[in-house]
């Protein structure tokens, strides 16, 4: 990673509350330090939020079925895998209830037995050094703040005198409970003997999910509220948004953004809480002003990354798990500070985050070094090629290949997992996949690109849409997905999709097709010497696909009614 220090948009004085301290330098350091071991689980991936209670119920199932243990103990041992991860809190009391649950119960061998007491006796010892390290960061955050303390700025978590934050996880939690309560009453009710063994556990397993949900409510409400109910402490930071949407907090003197101390998923608040109404020309204007906001922020997720380096007052002690507010200044030089309230609890940056994080960027880094090296030399060749006057009077041409037909591969093969069904359900799931086909897979493996002098031709399911070279805003190949960008009012953009795989086209030297199309629209666009001379005819352009449309339509609707 880069030393050099980046521009930090700066926050106007009269923002800073009178005596707010910097974090920085030793402050920093010690609250750093005061993390738990390297080995102990602090920051999760978000595909973990999916995983983790997939495989809790999965073994909820497995020790109930082939472990003999009770249902509702089958479930308290297998929910502690997701507890060692997300709620700490409920396994450092739970713990000693699972352990005595497998001591005395259940038809465990000695060995399997000893196992699981061993594994839940390490988790106990791992949430017990988490939580005290988590005592350590808030006596570090408290010390740096210097007994510093104001008013958090307003928050639409709190509205009427009630605070909002954590109502997704309280009704989500509630719905959960319920599904898992009905899941337990209809064991009975399922067809095979194996089923009837496996669902009572999952019922309890799905309930005790729904539970955390409730306690992850409660806990992120009442340290929600405790930043309105009395003047918090205060830091001098420095944050950014990265390609996560997830907000980086820097130490106040790391100008290079190289160390991030935590993360936190925040939400901007928008200070238009008061009663006056804003006239109709100011109300256009600020929804122009979102979307070109919302049209940045998706491109920088799609290109991974950061936004810029801000200063910002932090308020409420950070640690592991707390909640926060930021008065940070705007995105853009010139604009009035922001208000950033935490939508999800800090979560500390250990040193083995940090070290996989700095290699996946100096691996990025070295990916985007090749892959532009593999981009000029295609652009390169355009240029070489066209500027021929034999070469320039024809039109060029950019078609589905094989990454699209590829992609298409990739959901065929998931068809035959639904071919055994029998009844209404395969008929319905049949000709709603029929339907979609039909619409989309014309697109996806029969696109064209033509580029004439005049500009480029699109194919599509109802005919053709051109784009004039003086009107493109950008040809690129973001992640995945290959764009075109018009105009926004007549042609907003033109986009395809295909699996990639970066590292793998960079160590094979490899360009994916969309970006060399990419490259080579981008050579023509820029130089007009590379654009072809003549005009396409109607042909050249491309036609309809909806013809296409319908074959696939007709074929897959005769499969689904007349195959067996």
């Amino acid at each position: 990673m880069s030393t050099d220090s980046v521009e930090v948009l700066r926050l106007p004085g009269e923002a800073i509350p009178e005596g707010c301290r910097s974090w920085e330098g030793e402050q920093a350091g010690r609250w750093t330090r005061g993390l738990p071991p390297r080995w102990v689980p602090v920051r999760a991936r978000t595909s973990a939020f999916v995983a983790l209670p997939l495989a809790a119920v999965a073994g909820a199932g497995l020790l109930h079925r082939a472990g003999g243990l009770p249902a509702w103990a089958a479930a308290l041992v297998a929910l502690h895998v997701v507890w060692l991860v997300l709620r700490p809190e409920a396994a450092l009391v739970l713990v000693p209830f699972a352990v005595a649950a497998v001591s005395t119960l259940g038809d465990f061998a000695s060995p399997v037995r000893l196992g699981l007491t061993a594994a839940l006796v390490g988790v106990w010892v791992a949430v017990g050094l988490r939580l005290a390290a988590l005592k350590r960061q808030r006596a570090a955050g408290l010390e740096a703040a210097g007994g510093v303390t104001a008013e958090a700025p307003w928050a639409p978590w709190v509205l009427g005198g009630r605070s909002e934050r954590g109502t997704f996880l309280l009704w989500s939690g509630l719905v959960t409970v319920v599904a898992g309560g009905a899941l337990y009453a209809t064991a009975g009710l399922w067809d095979l003997a194996e089923d009837r063994q496996v669902v009572p556990a999952a019922g309890w397993c799905l309930a005790g999910l729904g539970l955390t949900m409730l306690l992850s409510a409660a806990l992120a409400r009442r340290r929600a509220v405790g930043l309105r109910r009395a003047p918090a402490p205060v830091l001098r930071v420095l944050v950014r948004e990265n390609g996560d949407v997830e907000t980086e907090v820097f130490a106040a003197d790391d100008l290079a953004a190289l160390r991030p101390l935590f993360t936190v998923f925040t939400m901007e608040l928008d200070g238009g809480a008061d009663d006056d109404e804003d006239d109709e020309d100011e109300d256009e204007t600020e929804d122009d002003a979102d979307d070109e906001s919302l049209r940045e922020l998706i491109a920088r997720i799609d290109d991974e990354r950061a936004g810029p380096l801000r200063e910002a007052v932090l308020y409420g002690t950070p640690y592991d798990g707390a909640e926060v507010v930021f008065l940070a200044a705007a995105d853009k030089a010139g604009e009035p500070p922001v208000v950033e309230a935490s939508v999800g609890p800090v979560r500390p940056v250990t040193a083995l985050a940090y070290r996989w994080r700095a290699r996946t960027e100096r691996g990025k880094a070295h990916r985007e070094a090749r892959l532009e090296e593999l981009r000029g030399a295609a652009a390169a060749v355009v240029v070489a090629e066209r500027t021929g006057r034999k070469a320039a009077a024809g039109v060029r041409k950019w078609r589905a290949g094989w990454a699209d037909w590829f992609a298409v591969g990739l959901v065929l093969l998931f068809l035959p997992l639904s071919w055994e069904d029998s009844g209404w359900w395969r008929y319905g799931y049949g000709l709603v996949a029929t339907l979609l086909a039909a619409l989309l897979l014309p697109r996806r493996i029969a696109w064209r690109i033509t580029a004439d002098h005049e500009g480029l031709w699109f194919n599509g399911l109802s005919g053709t849409r051109h784009l004039a070279w003086d009107h493109i805003r950008a040809a690129e190949c973001e992640g995945a997905r290959l764009r075109i960008l018009g105009p926004r009012a007549s042609f907003e953009e033109w986009r395809v999709a295909s699996p990639r795989w970066p590292w793998l086209e960079s160590r094979l030297g490899v360009l994916h097709p969309y970006q060399r199309t990419a490259a080579e629209i981008t050579a023509m666009w820029r130089d007009p010497a590379t654009r072809p001379d003549a005009p396409a005819d109607e042909r050249q352009r491309g036609r309809a696909l909806w013809p296409l449309g319908i074959v696939l339509g007709v074929v897959g609707a005769a499969a689904v009614l007349f195959l067996p």
